[in-house]
């Protein structure tokens, strides 16, 4: 969804840092041969998730929800040199595509792929987090937050992708059947009303949140 007019939103992409070609070639063979291809980061968004975890610089990382792997390899640019990247998805299907992308970045040995629920691996991992991505089914968001804030160092960020749901979230009544968009308001008041963490929503795409561990 696009909170700006088009017009303007093509002059703040054109703005910003190109697409490297890595990704380029990444989100072509998405959209050709891979299905709901929008679920794919994409190129403005890819530059805001490098630029923030260029600014982090984070030794560990965690992505909940890897997909084809373009966010993974966006964030995998500010990572320390001799840090780890682990990227978790429940699509058996997508590992081998993943892992052909991830092998073509100069540092992709760096990211660990893990297959299954999130919310039996993370407790499995044993490594804390600088920073944490959270792109996966949105009904967990709340539960994966519960149990990120113990392996999340002082000082660490969680990103939220999604948070705005098209404009969903400002409805106040919505189908039986969309478990999505109540889960990610009570998300958003769980963030907002957490004395843990430190909050911003920004409209970027369909709403990222940064959230700061104190």
């Amino acid at each position: 969804m696009h909170f700006f007019p088009e017009e303007l939103d093509d002059y703040v992409v054109a703005h910003s840092e190109n697409e490297p070609q890595l990704l380029q070639e990444l989100h072509r063979e998405t959209y050709q041969k891979i299905l709901q291809p929008r679920m794919l980061s994409g190129h403005y968004q890819g530059r805001v998730l490098s630029m923030i975890s260029k600014i982090v610089n984070p030794k560990t990382i965690l992505e909940i929800g890897t997909y084809t792997g373009y966010s993974a390899l966006c964030l995998l640019e500010g990572m320390q040199k001799e840090g780890a990247l682990h990227t978790i998805d429940v699509n058996e299907e997508l590992v081998d595509f993943q892992r052909k992308y991830f092998d073509k970045s100069v540092r992709g040995h760096q990211i660990h792929q893990h297959l299954g629920n999130a919310l039996n691996i993370i407790p499995e991992l044993n490594t804390t987090f600088d920073l944490v991505f959270i792109d996966a089914d949105k009904e967990n968001y709340a539960n994966y937050f519960k149990i990120i804030m113990d392996k999340l160092n002082p000082g660490g960020i969680i990103l939220s992708d999604n948070v705005l749901w098209s404009g969903k979230v400002l409805h106040s009544t919505f189908k039986k059947e969309d478990t999505s968009t109540p889960a990610l308001i009570e998300y958003n008041k769980l963030l907002k009303e957490d004395a843990r963490v430190e909050t911003v929503l920004l409209p970027i795409r369909d709403g990222l949140t940064i959230s700061r561990k104190i």
